[in-house]
């Protein structure tokens, strides 16, 4: 099973076959991330607090 390679949340196969890059399994970060978010660059430390 694909895990977040953040916070090791359960990802579906579909979350990390349209998010994580090729030549990954698993996720750099999914929506249960608090402290990381995707941006049009890659991978980023959220800038605040998420809830």
């Amino acid at each position: 099973m694909p895990e977040c390679s953040n916070c090791g949340s359960f990802v579906t196969v579909d979350y990390v076959r349209v998010f994580a890059p090729n030549e990954m399994d698993n996720p750099r970060v999914c929506p249960h991330c608090e402290d990381m978010v995707r941006d049009g660059s890659g991978v980023r430390k959220a800038r605040s607090v998420r809830q």
